[in-house]
């Protein structure tokens, strides 16, 4: 197999929806005070791009119209204009780890989502579809705007927001899980959610997107088990309101998993393609042994979106393969099972064993065609 060429480290690009009042600018507020000192570039309400340094500029977006030095710009049209927000945002000398798009309360999200997928800019990459609800709402934006329920069934995560304004909170969470489509739901006050869904809040020096393994596993085998074995086997975890100090979130699932020995791709694809609801990340590094020695394939899912990039084995360490994943409600012991059956020490490759994971690096064409 020839050696395709290193990938560029590629921004996530989060589209953040919900209609009018839902509060998806108080969540972006909050991800901003809670980032951990990454760097947050935001396209707000459709009036154009600014970059944001989130530990200066929290609480500047009051009022969906952004004003800094040169004013509001104005909105995107098309997926042309939208890559010129964000080449701008994206330039390496920002140093944005996140961008995030909120959408006016009457936008179509699926349109924003096929702009970003039409993208051509090498350096950013589909982060998901955050939708928001307004759960003392609920009832009536669904009368008034049927269309809400394909907004959902179309969303990667779901954030139910003013639950403690709600009568009938648990009515609305369930309803709200019978309408989507493999999501994750989380529930949520005054769109206080854990930023971790969204982006890496520890940056360190060598990221894998969204979540980083080395900080979020350490953290993990800290919490869980002191003498953990930190290089092989998963390590799941539970996140709670009452779990981390200063964590202002609901409760989300994550696990860790680590592997020395190659994964099998024909049985990584088929862990993949029946991925559970509620299971909204997974991003990492994996080998495959005999069937790529030269490279190791970066994992990047995010609801259904699911993409691979070959990229060369660094020199000097060890091979290993690194996943962490993250959702709602998800059985994390189950999965890290399902993962360590994935394990193969087969000496020799099956000349068609990759073609389920080839399908999915990244191929233009294909993303307007089939998002997942």
């Amino acid at each position: 197999m020839s050696q395709p060429s290193p990938k560029p480290q590629q921004i996530p690009v989060v589209v953040l929806a919900g209609f009018l009042g839902s509060g998806k600018t108080t969540l972006l507020n909050h991800l901003l005070h809670r980032s951990g000192g990454s760097r947050i570039g935001a396209i707000v309400n459709d009036f154009g791009a600014i970059e944001i340094d989130a530990m200066a500029v929290a609480g500047a977006l009051g009022d969906s119209t952004v004003s800094l030095g040169n004013g509001c710009l104005c909105c995107a049209v098309d997926a042309s204009e939208l890559d010129q927000y964000l080449e701008r945002l994206a330039e390496p000398s920002l140093g944005i780890d996140v961008i995030v798009i909120e959408a006016s309360g009457l936008a179509e999200p699926q349109e924003l989502v096929r702009m970003l997928l039409a993208s051509e800019h090498p350096g950013v990459v589909y982060g998901g579809l955050v939708e928001v609800v307004d759960a003392v709402e609920f009832d009536d934006t669904r009368a008034r705007h049927p269309e809400i329920d394909r907004h959902l069934a179309l969303a990667d995560l779901v954030v139910v927001n003013k639950l403690d304004r709600a009568a009938d909170g648990e009515r609305v969470l369930g309803l709200v899980r019978s309408l989507v489509d493999r999501a994750a739901v989380v529930p949520a006050t005054y769109g206080r959610i854990d930023p971790e869904f969204l982006f890496d809040c520890r940056p360190s020096e060598e990221r894998i997107g969204q979540l980083s393994f080395d900080d979020l596993h350490e953290e993990e085998l800290n919490a869980d088990d002191p003498h953990a074995d930190a290089s092989h086997g998963p390590a799941p975890h539970r996140h709670g309101a009452d779990g981390h100090a200063g964590h202002l979130h609901a409760a989300y699932d994550s696990l860790s998993f680590v592997s020395r020995e190659p994964l099998d791709p024909r049985r990584l694809m088929t862990f993949l393609d029946s991925r559970p609801e509620g299971l909204y990340r997974i991003k990492g590094y994996v080998g495959f042994g005999p069937y790529d020695v030269r490279n190791r394939y970066a994992v990047h899912a995010v609801g259904r979106f699911l993409r691979f990039y070959p990229e060369p084995w660094p020199g000097g360490g060890e091979r290993l393969t690194q996943l962490v994943l993250i959702g709602s409600g998800i059985d994390a012991p189950a999965l890290g099972k399902e993962l360590e059956a994935c394990r193969s020490e087969a000496p020799h490759a099956d000349e068609h064993g990759m073609w389920g994971v080839l399908r999915y690096v990244r191929d233009p064409e294909a993303d307007l065609a089939d998002p997942a």
